[in-house]
């Protein structure tokens, strides 16, 4: 691995042998050099978890793309886990960038923390990595965990590639530790994108089989639920699904609530709550 170019870190929730992380790679390439670290198996909706029943095992694999070869590793890991491993055991240094995805589906509003997309990107953008979580719209999002080969991926690939480029050649601005990259299914590379504010609405709605009984399997699932009045125009949700048009959202690792924390603390010592 070279320093004269910039180090790329790619990894993903859908596993390694996903061809939306095969298309991030391609489109990457143009940019310094790749290296994917991604699940051994599928890891959707595992978030920024570390559980403790992985096995962590690594395992160099072969990713022969039209533009070559990458360096490409498997880990019986969780994406964020993914991440650590990367950091920690096979990169020879920290990279100037990391991207997770191009995920299959959408990440939007209240469930973003759910996704092992997003999860990945916290992991790095921990550490000070320059980050985006790229996702492309599914027409049916039951398909997310089927590695469909008739997916095109191209259009998220020219989004990711443009935004990595950015973030290559410029600083986030402070306060943004993250960038959520969401692609419509339908867009072309002449399709605008805007900068969005996460919605506050939950876009997949827990259900089950109300039929099962609880010594049945079946696990609670989700679908989409969302109608226009649910979302504001400035929303993630709003761009992709109604203005159809793709969407970035600046996030942030600090979680706290952006009130007049003092202010609210000075009201609740004076109505009693002094101690």
């Amino acid at each position: 691995m070279t320093k004269d170019k910039p180090l790329i870190l790619v990894t993903n929730d859908d596993g390694i042998a996903s061809p939306g992380i095969h298309a991030a790679a391609c489109a990457l390439a143009p940019l310094g050099e790749v290296v994917l670290v991604a699940p051994r198996e599928q890891n959707s909706s595992t978030g920024r978890s570390h559980p403790l029943t992985t096995d962590g095992l690594i395992e160099e694999v072969e990713c022969c793309l039209d533009v070559g070869n990458f360096k490409a590793y498997a880990v019986g890991g969780t994406p964020a886990q993914c991440v650590l491993n990367a950091l920690f055991k096979i990169l020879p240094r920290k990279p100037d960038l990391a991207i997770s995805g191009i995920n299959y589906g959408e990440n939007f509003g209240t469930g973003i923390t759910i996704s092992g997309t997003v999860g990945a990107a916290l992991e790095a953008a921990s550490f000070r990595i320059p980050t985006i979580a790229a996702s492309l719209q599914l027409q049916n999002i039951d398909d997310f965990d089927k590695h469909d080969p008739d997916i095109d991926f191209s259009v998220a690939g020219y989004f990711t590639h443009k935004f990595a480029k950015m973030l290559l050649e410029t600083t986030l601005p402070d306060g943004v530790d993250l960038l959520k990259l969401e692609v419509p299914v339908q867009a072309t590379v002449d399709t605008p994108w805007r900068m969005t504010r996460l919605s506050r609405h939950m876009y997949y709605v827990p259900f089950f089989d109300p039929n099962l009984s609880w010594q049945e399997k079946g696990r609670i699932g989700f679908k989409v639920n969302v109608t226009k009045e649910d979302v504001t125009p400035d929303s993630d949700i709003y761009a992709v699904v109604y203005d159809h048009e793709v969407s970035v959202t600046p996030l942030t690792i600090d979680m706290t609530a952006p009130i007049d924390i003092p202010g609210w603390e000075q009201q609740l010592r004076q109505n009693g709550y002094s101690s």
